[in-house]
């Protein structure tokens, strides 16, 4: 596949005579460079515009007089009816207001007279349909590694010059720092090692931690994603031997990228997780971060509609540019079947919109994001998540058995302070028979507050009380864990 070429995109648009190209990325200094290295190729002038300064050539001693507004850059530009490639950065907002967004393809007209264009980078999706009809997109592929690595060696011979610096990174750990700091700027990526190098002297593995804290903030601040903290490993997990099996197999891939790339292996896609609630699906999302050590994202799809129009699929789509900024990274997609059930009309077409932007981005997406979805109720799936090659697997997630619950058990009891030893675990995995991980969870617990509140500790009796009095849901329903069931046999993995 032919990596991506944005100079020689930007030629041949501006060549077409496209008039409105969308840049959208946050490295100003790499598209300033850029589209000066365009505009010496074409030979015609370009500006940069600012707020304080207008429009304004580089290495040119003022800026054009009176272009500080908005409005009066545009009709400059209109009115100068002659070649040129004009650069504005995050002025999408702006262009809400129907008269700016109305000046501007103006403007960007004028220009397809002549061999120049209108440049809008920064966040740019969404833009009003009028001018997102007369324009085009050329997307700035992010640093390489080898880039993060040249700049990792320049900040440490900066740093050394002045003050002497250890270095402790092991060849994999390097990769693994490189890796996180993908999605990230050169500039940002050299504020945030800079200051961890300074904070200590050195630069060691637990700087990698520097880089997920910083990307961290800026997944919290955007308010669509939930950043979780993983503090557990697939071993806190009772069962599920299939699914650990298979992690197993990929974590070379994920943690040695390069020599798996030279192998023919890509990053994994994801995994779709099914069954019963309460079995462990939205735990194991926790388990492959913790497994791979990757920062784990949670994706409420409630968080993403919106009551105003286009603003569902703007939120969306911003989401996703998030995720893969933060990449590598676990993207969990917890009940996707309450965020695209198949069969429903009654919000307009918005959520089979999103659906469809969301096939796209799986297919297409441009960081390493594994997704981990769960689902309770499969049967509301739209059929196209269910095709083979979407995800990389499908896993069927079912009740545990008897060992396995004796192993869940026991791990709960041990995380609670009590001893598992004096308990008879054989005897209670009988009686929680037909019931899932955090239903036996919340027997115990529920014990818990008994014993408490009677002044005693928790005991076999009363742990078996509490069971007997719990209806488990394979119980209150029964008709649908089997047809989850029927539903698995030939269509997914068991991952128990």
């Amino acid at each position: 596949m032919t990596p991506p070429d944005p100079l020689r995109d930007l030629e041949l648009l501006i060549r077409s005579r496209y008039g409105l190209i969308q840049l959208p990325s946050d490295d100003e200094p790499r598209i300033h460079s850029l589209l000066e290295h365009v505009a010496d190729r074409l030979e015609i002038p370009y500006f940069s515009w600012s707020r304080v300064t207008g429009l304004q050539r580089p290495g040119q001693p003022g800026p054009v007089y009176g272009t500080e507004q908005l409005e009066t850059a545009f009709s400059h530009i209109n009115s100068a009816r002659a070649a040129g490639l004009y650069h504005f950065h995050e002025v999408a907002p702006d262009l809400e207001d129907a008269k700016q967004a109305a000046r501007l393809k103006a403007a960007a007209e004028s220009l397809r007279a002549h061999e120049g264009a209108v440049v809008l980078s920064g966040a740019v999706a969404g833009l009003p349909n009028v001018l997102e009809k007369v324009s085009a997109t050329v997307h700035l592929p992010g640093p390489s590694a080898e880039d993060f690595k040249d700049l990792i060696r320049q900040i440490l011979r900066d740093i050394h010059a002045r003050n002497p610096v250890e270095v402790n990174l092991s060849s994999e750990e390097l990769t693994i720092l490189v890796g996180h700091l993908s999605g990230l700027t050169l500039f940002e990526a050299e504020k945030i090692l800079t200051k961890a190098i300074i904070e200590d002297g050195r630069l060691a593995a637990g700087d990698i931690q520097h880089v997920i804290d910083a990307k961290r903030a800026v997944i919290e601040k955007d308010g669509l994603l939930e950043y979780y903290p993983v503090d557990l490993s697939v071993e806190d997990i009772a069962d599920l031997k299939g699914f650990k099996s298979w992690l197993a197999k990929r974590t070379a891939v994920v943690t040695n990228p390069g020599k798996a790339g030279e192998f023919g292996l890509a990053f994994p896609k994801g995994v779709l997780l099914v069954g019963v609630p309460g079995c462990g699906k939205s735990l194991s999302a926790k388990a492959v971060a913790a497994e791979w050590r990757l920062p784990l994202l949670r994706l409420d799809p409630s968080n993403l509609y919106n009551k105003f129009i286009g603003e569902s699929e703007r939120n969306f789509k911003r989401a996703m540019t998030a995720s893969e900024r933060m990449a590598p990274v676990v993207l969990w997609i917890d009940e996707l079947e309450k965020a695209f059930s198949s069969g429903g009309g009654e919000d307009g077409g918005v959520s089979q919109r999103i659906l469809g932007s969301f096939l796209n981005w799986m297919q297409e997406r441009r960081g390493d994001v594994f997704v981990v979805a769960t689902a309770n109720d499969v049967a509301k799936l739209p059929p196209e998540f269910l095709r083979k090659g979407r995800f990389d697997e499908i896993f069927y997630v079912d009740l545990p058995d008897g060992q396995t619950r004796i192993d869940i058990l026991d791990i709960h009891l041990s995380a609670r302070g009590c001893d598992s030893k004096t308990f008879d675990l054989h005897e209670v995995a009988v009686a929680t028979a037909g019931f899932s991980g955090s239903e036996i969870e919340q027997a115990i617990v529920s014990g818990l507050y008994t014993a408490f509140a009677e002044g005693r500790s928790l005991d076999q009796e009363l742990l078996i009380s509490e069971v007997a009095a719990t209806n488990p849901l394979s119980v209150t329903m029964a008709e649908k864990v089997t047809a989850i069931r029927e539903w698995a046999q030939g269509r997914a993995v068991p991952a128990n």
